[in-house]
């Protein structure tokens, strides 16, 4: 078993000043020097146009611009590089896995991925400029891998497929710019049909009102539909499925067929992260193996994470960082189920070896 950890970042100031902070923190880390060695051997399969890339951000979220400017002031690096980095544009993504429940009064998400790309950040942002206040774990720094927004809106997303990539955002970002801008399910899903699609995925957004929708995406067309419960293949846009998806029904089929013995927020939590109920994977090598487990409960304005299996969530009160009670803690951590290095914690976490 590898032990593992995430930082906690809390920041309350405008979107520039926290692009400065985090600039600073990523200075000469192993995150920064890690990713530069993975793109020696990994080349990009795309271009970067600055003007684009800011033209498309600031038609969804103009505070994210401005943390890019803050990085970049921050870093000294070309705005070319940091957007590559983190501007969350036309970036090529691939394989993984990802579970998500929805329940009363609740949304539970395993985070499957390659621990290589796991940069252990939980944010806490409180803007003083524009959009809304988020909490949740940070992927290429600006994304947002889930989260939930003061509006009490939580947002999840799990891959399909990346198939005839086109011109637009990657996931990560896409469920940054729905935080930082919607107030509910309905604004987001209607988000979800303006913005440009990098790759196909599922996004699954739920409200303080109960409301949920599963909205599948690609470069060529959205479908919007509830259900509470999402894994990694399209129930409408079938001819964008992968050909293999025997685990993702697998996976769907556990928790459908568990959801009616779920007494409460706990026992799914514990469907979703103990690692003999068959939905929690260990295929960490494959790029699918479940390396978080977040809750979210807007109606408490409360979250949850547990860092790999079989562990006890640690609690953020969301509405009492809101009023300005700083959290104590400063790191999360847990174990994980393997000798894979992490992005952000370990040496040669490159793609120079598997």
């Amino acid at each position: 078993m590898k032990d593992i950890y995430s930082d906690i970042i809390q920041f309350r100031g405008t979107h520039y000043d926290f692009g400065v902070m985090q600039g600073n923190v990523l200075k000469n880390s192993l995150a920064v020097k890690n990713r530069d060695d993975q793109w020696k051997v990994r080349k990009p399969r795309f271009q970067i146009n600055a003007a684009e890339a800011r033209q498309a951000i600031q038609r969804f979220a103009p505070g994210v611009w401005d943390e890019i400017i803050g990085l970049q002031d921050s870093l000294q690096w070309p705005i070319e590089k940091v957007l590559q980095e983190y501007g969350g544009y036309r970036v090529n993504y691939v394989k993984s896995g990802c579970s998500i429940l929805v329940g009363d009064h609740y949304l539970i998400r395993n985070y499957d991925y390659h621990p290589k790309t796991y940069e252990g950040r939980y944010t806490l942002f409180q803007p003083a400029d524009q959009g809304y206040s988020i909490l949740g774990p940070s992927q290429r720094v600006t994304g947002r891998m889930d989260g939930m927004n003061e509006k009490g809106l939580c947002v999840g997303y799990n891959f399909m497929n990346r198939k005839n990539p086109g011109d637009g955002f990657i996931c990560c970002m896409i469920g940054r710019l729905l935080l930082e801008s919607c107030a509910d399910a309905d604004e987001a899903a209607m988000m979800l049909k303006e913005i440009p699609h990098r790759h196909s995925f599922t996004y699954v957004v739920y409200d303080r009102e109960g409301k949920s929708y599963a909205v599948e995406t690609s470069p060529r067309g959205v479908v919007i539909r509830e259900t509470l419960a999402c894994t990694n293949h399209f129930e409408m846009m079938v001819e964008e499925n992968r050909r293999q998806l025997t685990d993702s029904k697998r996976r769907l089929s556990i928790i459908e067929e568990n959801r009616s013995s779920l007494a409460d927020a706990n026992d799914a939590f514990r469907l979703m992260n103990d690692t003999d109920k068959g939905v929690f994977s260990d295929l960490y090598g494959s790029w699918a193996g479940t390396i978080h487990t977040t809750a979210y409960f807007p109606r408490e304005m409360k979250a949850w994470i547990a860092l790999g299996g079989n562990q006890e969530p640690v609690e953020f009160d969301f509405h009492r960082w809101l009023s300005g009670q700083d959290v104590a803690k400063s790191r999360i951590t847990g174990q994980v189920d393997t000798d894979i290095p992490f992005l952000h914690m370990d040496e040669g976490a490159n793609w120079f070896r598997k």
